[in-house]
């Protein structure tokens, strides 16, 4: 009996030191941004993001990407704008092309997207929950 009872205890916690080691890796995308933009909703985002939209509130928005292929973007073009990394440079590629303007600005790291969006009055970008410092302003948490 003590024998399973240890068998058990020891399961339970090779089980909880797995799902910590892996919470970071699950905690999900939030939309932060500049403390001057207000809560924003999953469709504003989307029209953000896509350049339909330019303006929330009177405040002129500025939204920023990763670069492409990057795990954090892949993560946040599929579940806020439903898109594979593929079809939403394409989508970019024919605004451009049309004069429907040009795609958010890209960084290569975190820590510039974060530092970027604090100091620009009206930016807009994507972290994972993980990363998102305590003064952050986060408009968007699905």
């Amino acid at each position: 009996m003590l024998n399973n009872y240890l068998s058990g205890l020891l399961r339970w916690l090779c089980l909880s030191s797995l799902v910590l080691a892996l919470s970071p890796a699950l905690a999900g995308v939030v939309i932060v941004a500049h403390p001057n933009v207000h809560k924003l909703d999953q469709p504003t985002v989307q029209r953000v993001f896509t350049g339909k939209v330019i303006e929330v509130g009177g405040v002129t928005i500025t939204p920023v990407n990763l670069r492409v292929g990057q795990p954090l973007r892949l993560r946040f073009l599929t579940d806020y704008l439903q898109q594979t990394d593929d079809a939403y440079v394409a989508y970019w590629t024919v605004r451009r092309y049309v004069g429907k303007g040009v795609p958010p600005r890209e960084f290569t790291t975190v820590a510039e997207v974060i530092s970027y969006v604090q100091s620009t009055p009206g930016a807009v970008a994507y972290l994972d929950e993980a990363d998102v410092p305590p003064s952050m302003n986060v408009v968007l948490r699905k």
